[in-house]
């Protein structure tokens, strides 16, 4: 299980250096190898433990490519689907289309969401935080049935 947020750099090549807490948990389950793509509806990107990102892709097979929305959120998730593994020195490359996608440049927020991370540009990872603690306090719709039974 991943949680917690870690500010991380990118090097120069868009290397970014897992915090150790996570390099044995990720090499002992997934010998390293991760997935990364973009989120659909955020301005970050997803990085998971490849059997994570194996249960995930089941999911999307059993989407029809004939309805649009379906297909559109395949194409999105796999097109942009690419594998990194973990190196000696526990870095990981992330591909130059995904660092453009959640404008990643040195200061990234490593996010840890339960069985993957959200990667995103420091900056615009505290706007997100603001902008989702101000969505709560003024939420006009109230609570969902699930959050309404989770006690904190």
């Amino acid at each position: 299980m991943f949680r917690g947020a870690t500010l991380v750099n990118l090097d120069s090549k868009g290397r970014l250096a897992v915090p150790t807490r996570y390099r044995d948990k990720l090499v002992e389950n997934a010998s390293g190898q991760m997935v990364c793509t973009i989120d659909i509806h955020h301005p970050c990107l997803l990085l998971y433990p490849l059997p994570e990102w194996e249960v995930i892709e089941q999911k999307l097979a059993r989407l029809s490519s004939m309805n649009p929305a379906e297909r559109r959120v395949q194409r999105l998730l796999l097109g942009h689907a690419c594998e990194c593994q973990m190196d000696s020195a526990g870095r990981l490359l992330l591909a130059p289309v995904l660092r453009q996608h959640a404008r990643l440049t040195k200061e990234v927020m490593l996010v840890g969401q339960f069985n993957k991370f959200e990667l995103w540009d420091e900056a615009t990872w505290h706007q997100q935080v603001t902008e989702d603690i101000d969505a709560e306090q003024s939420s006009a719709f109230g609570l969902s049935e699930r959050l309404q039974d989770l006690s904190l």
